[in-house]
């Protein structure tokens, strides 16, 4: 699990304001569960819940409200309170990894306009969870079309793919993908990043190392 541990460039999580938070989350995690004698792996599910719910909640959705700047690191995403899905699941892995927990990425392949092409990638998250193993989480932010939970074993993301073209990835990454990372650094407002919004065609997969689920 190591490697889903890990700090990066990205994944910034020994940013002092990430353990801040982090820390302050387990806090009252342990604050609220102190009566109820959890254990340790009980423990790790609630502030699973707790941090995924912080983030889904907290953090602005970019294309949602409108905001920039176009954010990529995890302390950045923090600082400005708002990122694209891949932004924010960023901020949720190292939030996450700060506590310990091991968490890596996640990508499906979705109608920008739930009608066909253009198409981009959208991602979110998996952690390890001793409860359970391996599960799936969105921190992309709900609103009246999109409701995606933290409520273990069922797993309930913020889309489904529905159309031939879009696609579910069976990966869990222990880093974001480089074109998407490109494609955040490279633009800096919602309207430069819009028209260019990372995708991976289903025949290009083997490139990227992406595996249908």
């Amino acid at each position: 699990m190591k490697e889903y541990l890990q700090a990066s460039e990205a994944i910034d999580w020994q940013h002092n304001a990430i353990l801040e938070l982090a820390r302050e989350i387990r806090a009252e995690v342990k604050r609220k569960n102190e009566t109820e004698h959890q254990t340790e792996a009980q423990t790790e599910l609630a502030i699973a819940k707790a941090t995924f719910e912080w983030v889904r909640d907290r953090i602005y959705h970019s294309s949602d409200y409108q905001m920039n700047p176009i954010t990529w690191r995890a302390s950045d995403v923090l600082q400005h309170k708002t990122g694209f899905c891949y932004a924010k699941s960023h901020l949720l892995a190292a939030l996450l990894r700060a506590n310990g927990i091991p968490t890596g990425f996640c990508y499906q392949r979705l109608s920008v306009d739930d009608r066909g092409a253009p198409y981009s990638l959208h991602g979110f998250n998996a952690a390890y969870l001793p409860a359970i193993g391996w599960y799936r989480f969105d921190a992309r932010g709900n609103r009246p079309d999109v409701n995606a939970q933290f409520v273990p074993p069922k797993e309930q993301l913020a889309y489904q793919p529905k159309l031939p073209e879009e696609a579910d990835f069976d990966n869990i990454l222990p880093e974001p993908l480089p074109l998407v990372l490109q494609a955040l650094q490279t633009h800096r407002t919602l309207e430069e990043l819009y028209p260019q919004l990372p995708d991976v065609s289903l025949d290009r997969l083997e490139k990227y190392g992406l595996i249908l689920k």
